[in-house]
């Protein structure tokens, strides 16, 4: 193999494709990125077994062939040469990496063993604009579970049918929703999609209208957007029914402004995160929310204006939960629904059913 390119080019896809590189694993060929030289081109491919991401760039190719260089110590290395024209070179078991009038090399590993990654995943299809995937993930992947005691809780559950797609995660603590309409469906859609892939798409998104399309075939999702190529390895089980989770009726509803109560949240969380439980007090009277956060260290005690319909209650709740929650919204105003201090506290739009958020309350003494 070898190449002339360009130091930003090869920096940008070599950044884009070793979050895709195993950081733990027993086989060394997971940790490397997987260079192909061919037709006009370069093509930079990683996987960890789970997710795979794939660019290609221009290149002035020389001679064809594959190799497999060390992802971490690749990508430090190129993106010191951004400013540089690069030429690379395969040697043997080695990779020559000439810049200026320097040369620097890397041990490589052959690619013949590298993990086959599926090329065709088309099956069934969804389209949606990039605005609209992002906001997705934004307001969802944050509830995802981050511990492998239940593994399919690290995943997103996303449904697609009758023109709206939903996406659902939940840790077992807390749980998100958030819906959007699709420009064009075929096929419906039930699968539980790692939350890691859905950042690394998210990544890759613009805030635009352009349409992304969605593929999805067997055991295996796809998402490609200019010149690169994600596929990401779905979790099998059965997600927690989320339909008798959800409460329908409410004994108390407030509507508030999201960002007072957001500043006055994340105060109360300075003190707060300094316990081990992390409390913020929610006191609901009236016109108004008192929130506060009570340690060692000392006292946060404020007032925010709320419409209250319905008996007064008081619910304490962990702060990381509500102030990530309250963030992930854009809405001016939200709605709040509760049921006494046990009970779930679910956040709504004050119109529609765009998005919900459920936070299970904390008990205390």
């Amino acid at each position: 193999m070898k190449i002339v390119c360009e130091g930003v080019e090869l920096s940008d896809a070599v950044g884009k494709v070793v979050k895709a590189c195993s950081v733990r694993t027993t086989n060394p060929l997971l940790e490397c990125i997987k260079l192909t030289a061919e037709n006009d081109g370069l093509i930079l491919l990683a996987t960890d077994g789970e997710l795979s991401i794939q660019k290609k760039i221009r290149a002035e190719v020389f001679e064809e062939g594959s190799v497999c260089v060390p992802g971490k110590y690749f990508a430090e290395f190129i993106k010191r040469l951004e400013r540089e024209q690069i030429t690379l070179a395969s040697e043997g078991e080695r990779l020559d990496i000439r810049y200026a009038d320097s040369e620097s090399s890397l041990q490589t590993l052959s690619a013949d063993d590298f993990p086959r990654v599926d090329a065709v995943v088309e099956e069934k299809r969804v389209a949606l604009t990039s605005k609209n995937l992002k906001e997705l993930i934004a307001k969802t992947v944050f509830c995802c579970a981050q511990d492998d005691s239940r593994p399919v809780l690290k995943g997103c559950l996303i449904q697609a049918q009758e023109g709206m797609i939903r996406f659902t995660a939940l840790d077992g603590y807390r749980m998100a929703v958030c819906e959007k309409n699709l420009d064009e469906i075929r096929g419906d859609i039930k699968i539980i999609c790692p939350g890691r892939a859905l950042t690394e798409i998210s990544r890759m998104l613009g805030a635009d209208e352009e349409e992304i399309e969605i593929f999805v075939q067997n055991n295996a999702l796809r998402v490609s957007i200019e010149n690169t190529v994600l596929t990401a390895r779905l979790y099998e089980g059965e997600f927690v029914n989320v339909a008798n989770i959800v409460p329908h009726e409410f004994m108390s509803e407030v509507i508030a402004e999201r960002a007072a109560l957001a500043e006055s949240v994340e105060r109360a969380a300075v003190l707060a995160r300094t316990d081990k439980s992390s409390i913020v007090l929610f006191d609901i009277k009236e016109d108004q929310m008192n929130v506060s956060s009570n340690t060692s260290v000392g006292r946060v005690d404020e007032t925010v204006k709320i419409l209250l319909e319905g008996k007064d209650v008081t619910i304490a709740l962990n702060s990381k939960y509500v102030s990530e929650c309250i963030s992930a919204v854009t809405d001016e105003k939200i709605r709040i629904g509760l049921n006494g201090s046990v009970s779930p506290c679910v956040v709504t739009p004050v119109t529609g059913n765009e998005f919900l958020y459920l936070i299970l309350p904390v008990r205390t003494s």
